[in-house]
């Protein structure tokens, strides 16, 4: 499934019901190669040592599932902004989808595009992944290589 606004919406409801009053939450969505969308939150423990990317959860799932991750998109919400802001994958999400190869799409903020993002794989947003370095032709690692 390609990254679409039903994604973001899923990620804008998943953000309004978990925190429905709170001034500064993120939320995201993920869509699975089945058209299954995921959602989770990020958790925010008082140590930020504990801490977790809103993706994870979603990840995560997928993952025991045994289900391919396409697309993914994480939204914010923060005080003194009007509405939400989307937010690219952080290093540690990329490293998560890299499972899933470099099609894996990605939301990023985008000023220029009409919804204010665009769609974006992860090959785009890392051209220079580390780990092609341990693989023949400098290929993304496939899945059997991330097992392995």
């Amino acid at each position: 499934m390609n990254l679409d606004q039903e994604l973001v919406n899923a990620a804008i409801d998943q953000l309004d019901r978990r925190w429905p009053d709170a001034e500064q939450a993120v939320a995201a969505a993920l869509y699975l190669d089945d058209g299954q969308i995921l959602t989770s939150v990020s958790l925010d423990n008082f140590n930020a040592a504990a801490n977790l990317c809103a993706e994870t959860g979603a990840i995560c799932h997928a993952y025991n599932i045994d289900r391919r991750v396409t697309a993914s998109v994480c939204v914010s919400r923060e005080p003194g902004r009007d509405g939400v802001a989307i937010l690219a994958p952080c290093g540690l999400c990329q490293e998560r989808f890299a499972l899933w190869g470099p099609e894996v799409q990605v939301a990023v903020p985008d000023s220029v595009a009409a919804e204010g993002w665009t769609t974006r794989t992860l090959l785009e947003v890392n051209p220079y992944y580390w780990a092609t370095q341990f693989t023949d032709g400098g290929q993304w690692p496939s899945a059997a290589d991330h097992i392995g």
